[in-house]
């Protein structure tokens, strides 16, 4: 899995182009709650995630928990407890299947959300208009091989 976290003072989203079947979104929807078609988040951290076939090899519940754990560490270090997952599947060749992302953003949603962050997820199947102001400090892009 990898994972490219920004801390963001303000990230915006609002879906552009369907960019997966109607078929494959309602298995991507069975997994994940409805979410927001646009959105706008102030002061959170952005986690542009790839989750990859060797992912589906391990234990859901390893890489959910090792996921969570990095962006939590992300969070605290920017004193931030907003975090957004957007599926970004441009950080690696390997991809893993639609239902085995949906299961892991699902889980990775339910353990951030229940500590003390507010989580939450930008649509699944969509290319998205994307309005983010990052700031240039050393915490505030941290890229991870997980």
């Amino acid at each position: 899995m990898k994972v490219l976290v920004f801390y963001t003072n303000r990230f915006a989203y609002k879906t552009a182009e369907q960019n997966l079947s109607d078929e494959e979104l309602k298995i991507i929807y069975q997994e994940i709650p409805p979410i927001k078609r646009q959105d706008e988040r102030m002061d959170c951290i952005t986690a542009f995630i790839q989750v990859e076939a060797e992912d589906e090899e391990r234990d859901l519940k390893s890489r959910e928990k090792k996921l969570a754990n990095h962006l939590k560490w992300v969070a605290r270090k920017n004193n931030c407890s907003d975090i957004l997952l957007h599926s970004f599947a441009h950080l690696s060749a390997s991809k893993a299947s639609l239902e085995f992302t949906a299961k892991l953003f699902n889980a990775t949603l339910k353990r951030l959300n229940n500590g003390d962050y507010r989580a939450s997820l930008t649509p699944f199947g969509f290319f998205l208009d994307l309005d983010m102001e990052a700031p240039g400090f050393s915490m505030a892009r941290v890229w991870g091989d997980l």
